[in-house]
């Protein structure tokens, strides 16, 4: 990989990391449905114009915009905002390479190695210890929320390699633009009209900074420069890179939030990022399926 690409990538996880600590700042300013709302609509909003035509069926587009728009998204903005801490969450999200391996076990086939199953059974110990850890500071219902957000996103890894979008920023700004109207009408039921209106009226400069950061900055910029990572070099390559998305969500929550990491925390991240690196670089044992199921690994984007 050329010196400005391994930037690129780094520069994408410290993206990707940060994000984390911008939700808990945005959900300062909004209800947690509201602002995922918010988020979809300005990252839809002017770029689907500019991309193109969607290069895969809207079948993939729809399905994978609810699970990871609506649910996966939802799911971890109402849990930040029920208490659980930015840096931990962008931890605890990294189990979603386990739910994806399950997943794609159970739908596509693919018997994983010994080498993944003890991977999933490292970042499950990880889990554990994180779980814990926050019983002892915070409310186990909102770590419960995070982790079905991880589990969410898992299934829409595998909804995506089906999909197999040819181009990640494409794909990202079409599917942004399923979320929008289920996240806002979830809100306006489940949060009230009244509060939207009021998070909307007091609207001030960091509240709109938060919202272009985590549509314009983490979901274009951070897709598109992945998405072409993707295309210059294997996936291989590339995907190690996300295993600091966590140290960059931790840093930045201590230093921006005042998080504080516990020796049990840092336990946790260990056994999770082991356990995250064997199950998403270790070879799997692809099942015999028909040509038309097997997709290539360069066409996959699944880390957001």
């Amino acid at each position: 990989m050329r010196p400005a690409h391994l930037l690129l990538a780094v520069l994408v996880a410290a993206v990707w990391g940060v994000n984390f600590t911008v939700i808990e700042i945005g959900l300062g300013h909004f209800p947690p449905l509201l602002f995922s709302a918010l988020r979809f609509l300005v990252a839809a909003l002017p770029a689907v114009f500019f991309v193109g035509r969607p290069k895969v069926a809207w079948r993939w587009i729809v399905a994978v915009g609810l699970v990871l728009g609506v649910a996966k998204f939802g799911l971890l903005f109402v849990g930040m905002d029920a208490g659980m801490p930015a840096g931990l969450s962008s931890l605890v999200l990294q189990v979603q390479a386990v739910f994806t391996a399950v997943v794609a076990a159970v739908v596509l086939g693919e018997r994983p190695s010994r080498t993944r199953v003890l991977g999933m059974a490292v970042a499950l110990a990880g889990i554990v210890v994180a779980a814990v850890d926050e019983g002892t500071a915070g409310p186990l219902g909102a770590f419960a929320l995070v982790v079905a957000a991880a589990a969410c996103w898992g299934v829409s890894n595998v909804l995506t390699r089906r999909a197999a979008p040819p181009d990640a920023l494409n794909f990202m700004v079409w599917v942004s633009t399923v979320p929008v109207l289920p996240l806002l009408g979830l809100s306006l039921l489940l949060e009230g009209p009244g509060r939207d209106y009021d998070a909307l009226r007091a609207l001030d400069w960091q509240g709109a900074g938060t919202v272009v950061y985590v549509a314009w900055v983490t979901t274009v910029f951070g897709f598109g420069a992945w998405g072409l990572l993707l295309r210059r070099h294997p996936a291989s390559t590339v995907a190690p890179f996300s295993l600091l998305v966590p140290v960059f969500g931790m840093t930045s929550a201590a230093l921006f939030l005042g998080e504080p990491v516990s020796g049990l925390r840092w336990c946790a991240a260990a056994l999770l990022v082991g356990g995250v690196a064997l199950t998403s670089l270790a070879p799997g044992r692809a099942a015999r399926v028909h040509p038309v199921d097997v997709v290539p690994a360069e066409a996959v984007a699944t880390r957001s």
